[in-house]
C-alpha cells in the first residue's frame, strides 16, 4: 500500500474518488512523498556533496541544493499540520482536541531529538529542532481555509525578514548569526539556521496549499503559474535591485570578505549577510533570510510538488522508477538522521566538499534501505517510533 507521511506525520491514507473531467486521478497524493525525497537528496548534496565553489556542472547543481531543499521541507511541514488536523475540514471537539495533542508532541520530540544531534557535536546544521518549533507557531492557524493562510504567509514573508534584521541588530552590531550553535530559543528564533522568524512562512505557505483541491487539474495549473510569478518575483526582483542600483553590490561586497555579491540575487557563495549593512535585505541567496529570499524559494518549492505530484500521476512507468526516491520520502525522518549518523561514521568534518561518489554512496545506502524496509513495515523506524509517542493523544478527552 503507498503511503503519505512526514517527518512528523503518521501514515495517512485517503479515498480514492472518482474525478470527473478536468481532475488528475487522486486514489493518493504519492508526489509529496516523492518532492520529500527530493528533498531530503537536495538536503544530502549540501551536506556531503561536492563544493559548490568547484564550479561548473557539478558546482552549479550543488549550489542549487543549497537553502531550497530545506525551504521545500519546511513547506512541505505545512502538509504535515493540515493531514494531522483535517485536510478537508479541521477537526474539532475531542478529535480536534487529540489532533492538537499529535502536533504538540510531535513537536517536543523533534525539539529534543534536534537539540540533541546538535550538542552532539554534528558537523551539520541540524534543521529538526527548528522544525518542531514551527509547529508549535503554526499550530493556532489549523482552523484556517487557504485565502486567510495565503495572506497570513504572505504578510510574514513581507514583515519578519525585517523585523529579524531589526532584532539582529539590537543583539549587536556585526554577524549575529550562530549557525550550528546550540544557543535554544534565541537561535531558534533568530540567530541560527533556520530562525522560525523567516522560516515559519514556508509552512504556513505548505498549510494553504494542503487545503486546496490537489487532485483538480486547474488547482494544479493555478499552483504553478503563481510557483513560477514567485520564483520571478524573488530572484529577479533581486537581480534587478543588485543591477540597477550599484550601490546595492558594492555594500553587500565590502561587508563581506567572500565577495561574489552580483550573485547573491540566487547563491550563497558570497556567505551570510554580515548585518553591518540594509543592502543585504534586497538579496535572495539561501538563508539571506530576506523577503525576496523567501518568496522566490516558496516559488520553487510549489513548482517542486507540482511537478511530482503532475509526474507520478500522468506518468505510470516514473511512479514506478522513482519508488525508491519515494519510499525515502516516506521515512524522511529516518533519511535525515541516518545522513547524520553516515557523516559521523565516515568521520566527514568539511561540510561540503566531499566527492560526488560519497555523495552517490549516501543517496544509494538510503534507496535501498528504505526500499526494503517498506517491504515489510508501513512507517520508517523512526516514524514507527514518533507513531507509538503520538498514541499517548487519544487519552485526551
Amino acid at each position: 500500500m503507498t503511503q503519505y507521511t512526514d517527518v512528523a506525520t503518521p501514515a495517512v491514507d485517503t479515498p480514492a474518488p472518482v474525478h470527473p473531467g478536468g481532475k488528475a486521478p487522486a486514489s493518493r497524493l504519492i508526489g509529496l512523498d516523492l518532492a520529500r525525497g527530493l528533498a531530503v537528496f537536495g538536503m544530502y548534496a549540501a551536506h556531503v556533496g561536492p563544493d559548490a565553489d568547484q564550479g561548473g556542472v557539478t558546482g552549479f547543481l550543488m549550489e542549487l541544493t543549497h537553502g531550497r531543499s530545506s525551504a521545500l521541507f519546511a513547506f512541505l511541514a505545512g502538509f504535515a499540520v493540515v493531514l494531522i488536523t483535517g485536510r478537508r475540514a479541521p477537526r474539532t471537539g475531542q478529535d480536534g482536541r487529540q489532533a492538537v495533542a499529535k502536533v504538540v508532541i510531535r513537536a517536543v520530540i523533534l525539539l529534543a531529538l534536534g537539540t540533541a544531534l546538535t550538542m552532539s557535536g554534528t558537523p551539520v546544521d541540524v534543521i529538526l529542532a527548528f522544525y518542531g518549533l514551527y509547529f508549535l507557531l503554526v499550530l493556532p492557524l489549523y482552523r484556517l481555509g487557504p485565502g486567510p493562510l495565503a495572506v497570513i504567509a504572505a504578510g510574514t514573508a513581507l514583515v519578519l525578514p525585517q523585523v529579524l534584521y531589526g532584532v539582529q541588530q539590537m543583539l549587536g552590531n556585526g554577524d549575529v548569526r550562530s549557525p550550528g550553535e546550540p544557543d535554544g530559543i534565541l537561535s531558534l528564533l533568530f540567530t541560527g539556521t533556520y530562525p522560525a522568524l523567516t522560516w515559519i512562512p514556508f509552512v504556513i505557505a505548505g498549510m494553504a496549499v494542503a487545503r486546496l483541491d490537489l487532485a483538480a487539474t486547474a488547482v494544479r495549473t493555478r499552483l504553478a503559474l503563481t510557483g513560477a510569478a514567485l520564483m520571478i518575483t524573488g530572484y529577479g526582483g533581486s537581480w534587478l535591485a543588485l543591477h540597477a542600483f550599484p550601490g546595492v553590490a558594492h555594500a553587500i561586497d565590502a561587508s563581506t570578505s567572500a565577495g561574489g555579491a552580483a550573485s547573491v540575487w540566487w547563491s550563497d557563495a558570497a556567505g551570510y549577510p554580515s548585518g553591518d549593512t540594509p543592502a543585504w535585505l534586497l538579496a535572495a541567496s539561501p538563508h539571506s533570510e530576506t523577503t525576496l529570499s523567501i518568496v522566490g524559494s516558496t516559488g520553487v518549492a510549489l513548482l517542486a510538488v507540482i511537478a511530482c505530484l503532475a509526474a507520478t500521476d500522468a506518468l505510470p512507468r516514473l511512479r514506478s522508477l522513482a519508488r525508491p526516491v519515494i519510499a525515502v520520502g516516506s521515512m524522511s525522518l529516518t533519511a535525515y538522521v541516518f545522513h547524520l549518523f553516515g557523516i559521523r561514521f565516515l568521520g566527514i568534518e568539511e561540510l561540503p566538499g566531499s566527492p560526488l561518489h560519497v555523495l552517490f554512496g549516501f543517496i544509494a545506502a538510503a534507496m535501498v534501505f528504505a526500499t526494503v524496509w517498506s517491504r515489510f513495515q508501513r512507517r520508517g523506524p523512526l516514524e514507527w517510533l514518533m507513531t507509538r509517542a503520538t498514541g499517548l493523544a487519544r487519552h485526551i478527552g
